[in-house]
């Protein structure tokens, strides 16, 4: 089935690359690409075309910018998604982008082969709502709206029995947090603060996008996130070491004229795991997001890994020896965990 894509750019030479580089799937009928040169301009054309399927929108455009058009996209259709891909990839950017709805984010230059995989992924996610809002329709509900988890016009059990759906996913899961910031959080300016763990949050996420991982949630100062796909585990070890070495490099001068040399403690664990819309039926609102063992382990990793250190069990230790220099911690007992669990630490 063909997927409808809206591209909103105002660079003029956008739609004759977009239509070069994906030559061979609007020849096969897998891609049909419309365009806007701005916001206000996307909505005419979702206007004349209610059948696109996703976004891929800049930030930096006259009339309306690529934020603004998040915001009326979310108001006309919770199954339409899009990704924002602009070249001001900066933290304050990116989270005010997937605060605002965005499922993605990439950064120009455009990276075509990433670029692919990212609308793969947002159409195949596409697809899945959609097959879920047809399955409850055909159970008789009038309406509801599902990823903006604010679902209309449902009782509460039609809630709990349609929405709490889920799939056991293969995956890895990567916790970061960043090591001693509580402290420095308390004797700080406010705006300080929050300048820091956003640059540090810069890193994190720039590197989890770099190697196809997802941002699952920004839990106070630490970031949680999921890679799927091939060579899930190994791309995950590959971005933990680059965001460790990177904040290795941080030295911040504090007000008291103390230096402060950040480090990043990491957790990573990879196996089976739930993937659905996780929250409360009370409440109608809904994350999606990955539960489980896996997942509980990978956190409980994290919180005793030292300042700077990337910390895996034994299980994934024999993944990825051949491909990585690890040393052996030792055994640890975890929360809720009946036997010790041997560690190791991936040094490069």
């Amino acid at each position: 089935m063909k997927a409808k894509i809206l591209v909103v750019d105002d660079e003029a030479d956008l739609q004759l690359l977009i239509k070069q580089k994906f030559r061979r799937q609007i020849r096969e009928q897998q891609y049909e690409f419309v365009f806007a040169e701005n916001g206000l301009q996307a909505l005419e054309v979702l206007a004349e075309h209610p059948d696109v399927d996703m976004v891929l929108s800049d930030i930096n455009m006259p009339e309306m910018d690529g934020l603004t058009l998040l915001v009326r996209l979310g108001e006309m259709s919770p199954l339409l998604k899009s990704v924002i891909v602009s070249a001001y990839g900066d933290m304050d950017n990116i989270r005010t982008a997937m605060n605002r709805g965005a499922f993605d984010f990439l950064t120009k230059p455009i990276d075509f082969r990433d670029l692919e995989v990212t609308m793969e992924k947002t159409l195949q996610y596409v697809a899945q709502l959609k097959d879920t809002l047809k399955a409850v329709r055909e159970n008789d509900i009038l309406r509801m709206y599902v990823d903006a988890s604010v679902l209309q016009f449902m009782t509460q059990e039609t809630f709990e029995k349609s929405l709490m759906t889920s799939e056991t996913i293969e995956g890895t899961v990567v916790f970061m947090d960043m090591c001693g910031f509580t402290a420095i959080s308390e004797k700080e300016q406010p705006d300080r603060v929050v300048k820091l763990i956003n640059k540090y949050f810069d890193v994190m996420v720039k590197e989890i996008i770099a190697q196809g991982g997802h941002v699952d949630k920004f839990m106070g100062d630490a970031v949680m996130a999921v890679f799927r796909g091939e060579y899930h585990l190994d791309r995950a070890v590959e971005c933990s070491l680059a965001v460790r070495n990177h904040i290795n490099g941080f030295k911040e001068e504090l007000s008291d004229n103390s230096g402060y040399h950040p480090k990043v403690s990491i957790g990573i664990n990879s196996g089976e795991m739930v993937s659905g819309n996780i929250g409360s039926a009370a409440l109608k609102r809904l994350d999606y997001t990955v539960i489980g063992d896996v997942v509980n382990v990978a956190q409980r990793l994290q919180s005793i890994a030292k300042p700077g250190q990337v910390v895996v069990p034994d299980s994934a230790y024999e993944k990825l020896k051949e491909a990585f220099k690890c040393t052996q911690v030792g055994e640890v007992n975890l929360k809720n965990k009946s036997n010790p669990v041997l560690i190791y630490e991936v040094i490069e």
